[in-house]
């Protein structure tokens, strides 16, 4: 250079020296990006011994309390979410403000830590009858939870879907649109329609795997019986499904009347806004006429559009009572179409061998 002025060729060097910064700088960036951005969750892998704690916790207190809760405890491993521990949570009184059970969980947090159990963590447990968990309270529960957890299920285990002979246990999750239209605020029916929601939206079950240690399988095959007709065996073919059926008919009835109900309250939410537009139109032709009398003796005309607090305009009622409604109804029929399909499974059994016989 000469005079403080670059050469040319210099100056084109050092401008594609600085472009190749940067489109590095903008490499690392969305690789960092990419990195954080974890893998979608497809799988559930639950402890036997686990499933074993929720089964007993959930059993002993179905006669008094329907509903126990247990915090889950595990690793975040990719697309697996590994639950290897659980610990139960006391019933308080109802007027007890949550303190008491906080401390708690804190206090059984810190001794798994202790022990060198794995004190992660990854979400709860909570029992049900007959699918009857698609309430309000496991919606604000999941939303609390992931203002702390990126990740976070609920095992909901079916005492009476146990007591057929299946499995009575499911993972879920709330589904990332409900999550973002439910943070927006009050889901109205136009929300519902630009998002796409229906009620099938609103939970997301995610598939389970049982996992046993080599310890485990090992004492199994040592004190497995030989292959003999036990109680066990008997009790499957019971065919006394009636109580079942009929419980799950009362709650599918319940939830009949509670979606009238909320049928009947966006009926009267529209009927109010039909009498407020009636309203509105008669205001304004009557701001009109008096605007076409005051021009006649030449004043100034008043506004045609009503004040802003003229008109108070009605609440309109949340669609999430009739989305969860939808769910619960779909879980009832599914229970009695599946007591119905093993009960008649059973008939066909049982006539088969009498004919045998």
């Amino acid at each position: 250079p000469s005079d403080g002025v670059l050469n040319p060729v210099s100056q084109q060097t050092h401008s594609m020296d600085t472009e190749t910064t940067e489109n590095t700088a903008l490499n690392f960036a969305a690789a960092a990006t990419t990195e954080q951005k974890k893998p979608p969750l497809l799988r559930v892998q639950l402890e036997g011994h686990v499933l074993l704690k929720i089964a007993k916790h959930s059993r002993e207190n179905a006669a008094v309390h329907p509903v126990v809760t247990g915090s889950l405890l595990g690793l975040d491993v990719g697309q697996v979410l590994e639950i290897t521990e659980c610990f139960p949570i006391p019933i308080h009184d109802a007027g007890d403000d949550g303190e008491d059970a906080e401390s708690y969980e804190l206090e059984m947090l810190r001794c798994m830590r202790e022990i060198n159990v794995d004190n992660n963590m990854v979400g709860w447990y909570q029992s049900s009858v007959s699918g009857s968990y698609q309430v309000l309270e496991i919606i604000d529960q999941f939303i609390s939870s992931l203002e702390s957890l990126e990740r976070c299920v609920c095992l909901i285990y079916d005492v009476t879907s146990s007591l057929t002979g299946t499995y009575g246990i499911k993972a879920i999750r709330l589904a990332d649109s409900f999550i973002e239209a439910y943070r927006e605020g009050t889901l109205t029916i136009e929300k519902i329609k630009t998002k796409n929601i229906s009620w099938e939206d609103v939970f997301v079950e995610i598939p389970i795997t049982v996992h046993n240690s080599s310890l485990a399988v090992a004492l199994m095959h040592e004190i497995e019986t030989p292959l003999v007709t036990t109680q066990l065996d008997m009790d499957r073919l019971n065919m006394d499904a009636a109580p079942i059926l009929e419980k799950n008919l009362e709650f599918l009835v319940e939830c009949i009347d509670d979606l009238k109900a909320e049928q009947d309250k966006l009926s009267m939410y529209h009927l109010d806004m039909r009498k407020l537009h009636q309203k509105i139109m008669q205001w304004k032709l009557a701001r009109r006429n008096e605007n076409q009398q005051r021009r006649i003796l030449g004043e100034e005309p008043l506004p045609e559009d009503p004040p802003e607090n003229e008109f108070k305009k009605p609440t309109e009622p949340s669609q999430l009572d009739t989305l969860l409604l939808a769910n619960q109804m779909h879980s009832y029929a599914s229970q009695i179409s599946a007591v119905g399909a093993q009960s008649i499974e059973k008939l066909l059994l049982f006539e088969h061998l009498s004919k045998q016989e």
